[in-house]
C-alpha cells in the first residue's frame, strides 16, 4: 500500500503563533485514522493543513507527488444554514464534481454517471429528486458524503460527522463509513467519540494540550497509558 501522508516533527500555527506541535504520524492507503482531542487542542488547524489550506511552520508533510489538495473529499461540520439548503439531493451530490468542470459551465456524462452511481452506493438514489432540507439528519449526512466522494474517490476527511444525529442515525452513519473504508476508501475522521473511534478505526492520532499524545494502531492505543486513561474517562462519563 502507498502512503497518503507522512508527517514528521510538524508544527502548525495560525498568524505566526504555534497552535499544535510535535506531530508525527503516517497515513497509508486503506487506513481508517481517527483523530481524537479536546476542543482547542489543534484539530481544526490540522484539518486545514490536511486540506492544503495551512502550511506547517516547521517539519515535513509529505504527500504523493500526484496528490493534489482536491484529492481529499471533505465533510465539514454542518451549520443550521447548511441544513436548510434549498436544493435537490441530486444537485448537491453533483456539485461535488464542480472542481472537475473547470471553466466548463455544465456537467458531462461521466460526472452525471458518477453522481448517480455514488447515490446508489450510499443508498440515497430514491431521494435524488427530494429537497435536501426536507431530509432527516442522517440522510443529509449521506448526501454530503456522496458529494465528497464525487469530489475525491480515494480519501475522505470527516469532521465530527455524527454531531447532532440521534443514536440510531449515528450507528447507521458509522456503519456506512466503515463499509466505505472496507471498499478501499481511506478515512480520516475527527471525533470526540472514544467508543466509536476504538471500535471502527485502524489507527488513532490523539492530540492533547496542543501536542501529540499518541499515534499508532488502535490495539496499541488501548494498551497504552494514554488510551487506558481516556478509556476510563469515557466510561465514567457514560455511567
Amino acid at each position: 500500500m502507498g502512503n497518503v501522508l507522512h508527517c514528521q516533527d510538524i508544527v502548525l500555527g495560525w498568524e505566526g503563533s504555534a497552535v499544535v506541535s510535535g506531530l508525527n504520524f503516517n497515513i497509508s492507503e486503506g487506513d481508517y485514522l481517527c483523530i481524537l482531542g479536546e476542543n482547542g487542542s489543534g484539530k481544526s488547524t490540522l484539518i486545514k493543513a490536511l486540506l492544503g489550506l495551512n502550511k506547517p511552520m516547521s517539519g515535513m508533510m509529505i504527500k504523493p507527488a500526484d496528490m493534489k489538495a482536491g484529492d481529499i473529499g471533505y465533510l465539514p461540520q454542518q451549520t443550521a444554514v447548511q441544513r436548510d439548503f434549498p436544493a435537490s439531493v441530486r444537485e448537491i451530490v453533483l456539485s461535488g464534481c464542480l472542481p472537475k468542470c473547470g471553466l466548463r459551465p455544465f456537467y458531462n456524462k461521466a460526472e452525471k454517471e458518477l453522481a448517480r452511481s455514488t447515490m446508489e452506493r450510499l443508498g440515497i438514489a430514491e431521494l435524488s429528486k427530494r429537497c435536501y432540507r426536507e431530509l432527516s439528519g442522517g440522510q443529509q449526512q449521506r448526501v454530503l458524503i456522496a458529494r465528497a466522494l464525487c469530489a475525491a474517490q480515494k480519501v475522505l476527511l470527516l469532521d465530527e460527522p455524527v454531531t447532532g444525529l440521534d443514536p440510531k442515525a449515528q450507528l447507521d452513519l458509522y456503519d456506512l463509513i466503515a463499509e466505505l473504508n472496507k471498499s478501499g476508501v481511506t478515512i480520516i475522521m475527527v471525533s470526540h467519540d472514544f467508543a466509536a473511534a476504538v471500535k471502527y478505526a485502524s489507527h488513532i492520532l490523539h492530540i492533547g494540550a496542543r501536542h501529540q499524545l499518541f499515534f499508532g494502531t488502535t490495539a496499541d492505543y488501548l494498551s497504552s497509558d494514554v488510551g487506558k486513561l481516556f478509556e476510563e474517562k469515557a466510561v465514567s462519563e457514560n455511567e
